[in-house]
């Protein structure tokens, strides 16, 4: 196998967890939706706060890694959101359902052959889209780790 192609399959394992890191199915399956907007005594954010952050995250990269003319939201700000709950019943379902799809879109970025996972990204200032696919990676393992702590915190955890 080339060392071209075997990089896009490492990293494609990565972005659709496995192995030592957690998929979002699994982090959220079985959470009661009257948990969403519970905060765990010591811990600083709802289930709710988590999924959108890493919604609006993960968004962000992607939206930098493929158009020039995408503008990130204000940090910190624009990466969170204010309320500790979903604002309606399908809320949730909705910011599930974008996480996922904007996973795929990463992962279908990642597995074109044509996408230069070195060069650098021209709008940039020295980002590629492997640092790019690394980040979101990483970030995702971070918060669905803290999703987790919430939901044991909460004895909502298996």
């Amino acid at each position: 196998m080339d060392q071209n192609r075997s990089l896009r399959d490492h990293l494609l394992e990565l972005l659709r967890g496995g192995s030592a890191h957690l998929k979002l199915e699994k982090a959220i399956e079985g959470l009661p939706a009257e948990l969403r907007d519970a905060k765990a005594p010591g811990l600083p954010h709802t289930p709710w706060q988590l999924l959108e952050h890493l919604r609006l995250a993960q968004r962000d990269i992607l939206e930098f890694s493929r158009s020039e003319t995408h503008v990130s939201p204000p940090w910190p700000k624009g990466y969170w959101p204010e309320a500790s709950a979903p604002p309606d019943d399908t809320a949730w379902d909705r910011s599930v359902e974008a996480f996922s799809r904007d996973l795929q879109a990463m992962q279908d970025l990642v597995g074109d052959p044509k996408t230069d996972l070195f060069a650098r990204i021209p709008w940039g200032d020295g980002q590629t889209i492997l640092r790019e696919v690394l980040l979101i990676a990483d970030h995702n393992a971070y918060h669905l780790g803290q999703l987790v702590s919430v939901r044991q915190a909460l004895g909502a955890w298996e």
